[in-house]
């Protein structure tokens, strides 16, 4: 049908529409969802860069501080205690009582060797002392092998600088200036606008990193003083009798030397200029510093900056000339500190999406099958109407025929006119059949019963409509034969004390359409017998019409008892009817509880279909 087929190609472009709408939509909604995702793990990655170097220039500010609290005097092995502070690093007197500096007792584990130039350029160590001062450590807690070690260690900064040149790297005595910066919290109202300004202007200009990096810096300035003078008032705890004197450059500064990492600082005491400083071990203590950010850049690395190469402030460290590299960053979602966290399989966009296309895909299916069954239904139902009008016009033309022939007078003869008269009467009952099956199924279609269900005996219900049965297989020129018990078993009961719960109309009606179809399509058998069968088991009372037809073909069996089945072709070409009666039959026996289908263990040959009745409790 062609209006079958526009309605179909309108389906299609509709769905197709749709399909392309949620497509398309989908695709946004990902590449939204991925971007934002992404964003999400940027800014996660680099709030983590951040807390990293917070943490690493926190974790660096109290060496630095211990390293600058040192007094420039420490860095001789014995101190007299009966000397001014400005006398200290004079020549020694006989006799004179003094104590072991600091420094013979330091075991830092970041720290090779402790160093300081003299005036004149020579290279000593407090934790090497020559001459008397070794005699006297060795006498005191000092060691041989921590010599050595010390030896070692100043053997490697002579080895890689001198004093000149470290002179060189350090800032002039000019440029040293006390800190004057207070602490945020200590700051006033001008300060603290100042400093918003400041950042705001950084912020423009060099970005969020710099900013960072000042405020770093910023907060190191501040605290290492105050660590510096914390510590020392604990190192000159129990020294008597110190006064300060001239000195400048107390902060150490981190330099970077053939690869080896040294604090140094200038004293100036009495004209006399000093460089004192430590050699650091930057293995051990780069291992410590990416195992305190492991938490946070499990893939970190930090890399020494020399002088001259370019600054990336945004990973650079305010307490060391070290810049952080992060890494890769994870493919995963990132917690705010760091950790890959076991996320959802899918995000929410995505089980939304899904959640749609599967909503979607449900209805189009629904509909696709709502159309296909309205289509099946339409073209079931012209064929019906093709059908009934031909099954109508042949009878009509019968009418119309035999009855001007009779009204006429041209049939003269009794016999013959007795036979035209015959020939209305059956046509009449097969149209009133006719008009009874379709009635009945219009009932049925609106839902209204067809009669009441009763309680009768199986055997007393097939007796009740004997006679019109026989009737309609005589008038056939077939026989109806009526049989108890047709295929016993050991789990049958009688018929005759078996009750069964229907509707005696619907029951006649369901036996008169079994027998109807038995009398066209087998009435050209050579067995002209219709078996009637009754039997029954604990659970259904049955009655089966078996002939000895042709049979139905298995492709057919699907299609039997389908209502408006049959086309104006296949009744023109078989057996008259609709294709109505076996359908309504089924629904009349669905409707009392029943089951109506075709016996397909039939070995006798010809057709055998089944009525099956509830047994009455």
């Amino acid at each position: 049908m062609k209006s079958s087929h526009y309605i179909l190609l309108g389906f299609i472009t509709c769905l197709a529409i749709v399909l392309g709408a949620m497509g398309w939509l989908t695709a946004t909604a990902l590449r939204l969802d991925r971007a934002e995702a992404e964003s999400r793990c940027k800014a996660a990655w680099e709030e983590n860069i951040h807390l990293a170097l917070w943490r690493l220039d926190s974790t660096l500010a109290p060496l630095i501080a211990e390293e600058s609290a040192r007094p420039y005097f420490t860095y001789s092995p014995l101190l007299p205690v009966n000397r001014t502070y400005a006398e200290m690093l004079a020549e020694r007197g006989n006799g004179e009582v003094t104590i072991q500096s600091p420094l013979l007792s330091t075991q830092s584990p970041n720290v090779v060797a402790h160093f300081q130039f003299e005036p004149d350029g020579s290279l000593t160590s407090p934790q090497a002392p020559a001459g008397r001062n070794r005699d006297v450590a060795l006498a005191g807690s000092l060691t041989e092998n921590a010599i050595a070690e010390a030896e070692k260690g100043l053997a490697r900064v002579r080895a890689i600088v001198d004093r000149n040149r470290l002179l060189e790297k350090l800032p002039s005595r000019d440029s040293v200036a006390p800190v004057v910066n207070p602490p945020p919290l200590a700051q006033n109202a001008m300060q603290r606008d100042y400093n918003n300004r400041y950042r705001m202007n950084e912020l423009a200009n060099n970005g969020r990193g710099a900013v960072e990096y000042q405020q770093r810096t910023q907060a190191l300035t501040v605290q290492v003083p105050q660590i510096s003078n914390f510590a020392m008032t604990n190192v000159l705890n129990g020294i008597p009798a110190l006064a300060s004197t001239d000195i400048s450059g107390v902060i150490m500064t981190p330099l970077w030397i053939d690869g080896e990492l040294l604090f140094a600082r200038r004293v100036m005491v009495d004209g006399r200029d000093y460089v004192q400083g430590c050699l650091l071990d930057w293995p051990v203590l780069k291992t410590s510093l990416l195992d305190m950010i492991g938490d946070l850049l499990p893939n970190a690395d930090l890399h020494a900056v020399q002088e001259g190469e370019p600054r990336n402030e945004a990973r650079l460290l305010a307490a060391l000339p070290v810049r952080l590299e992060a890494g890769d960053m994870p493919s995963g979602p990132l917690s705010l500190f760091g950790s890959v966290e076991a996320g959802q399989r899918f995000s929410p966009i995505e089980m939304s999406l899904g959640a749609a296309w599967v909503c979607v895909l449900l209805a189009a299916g629904a509909v696709a099958i709502l159309l296909v069954g309205v289509m099946r239904l339409a073209a079931r139902r012209v064929k019906f109407v093709t059908a009934v009008t031909h099954e109508l016009r042949t009878p009509l033309t019968t009418f119309q025929m035999y009855t001007e022939m009779l009204t006429a007078g041209i049939v003269s003869d009794d016999s013959q006119r007795k036979q035209y008269l015959e020939t209305l009467h059956s046509e009449a009952t097969r149209l009133t059949h006719l008009v009874e099956n379709v009635l009945s199924y219009a009932r049925l279609e609106r839902g209204r019963a067809n009669g009441r269900i009763e309680v009768v005996a199986l055997d007393q219900l097939v007796a009740s409509m004997e006679e019109r049965l026989t009737s309609r297989a005589e008038q056939a020129g077939m026989e109806l034969s009526l049989q108890s018990n047709g295929k016993p078993s050991a789990t049958d009961n009688p018929p005759g004390e078996t009750m069964v719960q229907a509707n005696t109309s619907a029951v006649e009606q369901i036996l008169f359409n079994l027998v109807d179809n038995a009398c066209k399509y087998a009435v050209t058998a050579s067995d002209k017998r219709i078996h009637l069968e009754l039997a029954a088991d604990e659970l259904r009372g049955r009655i089966t019409v078996r002939d000895h037809g042709p049979g139905i073909p298995r492709a057919n069996g699907r299609t039997l008892f389908r209502s408006f089945s049959k086309s104006a072709h296949e009744a023109a070409h078989s057996a008259p009817g609709v294709g109505l009666g076996l359908a309504l039959s089924r629904r009349l026996a669905r409707d009392m509880g029943g089951k109506l289908h075709l016996d397909e263990t039939n070995g006798e040959g010809g057709t055998a279909i089944t009525l099956a009745l509830p047994v009455a409790r």
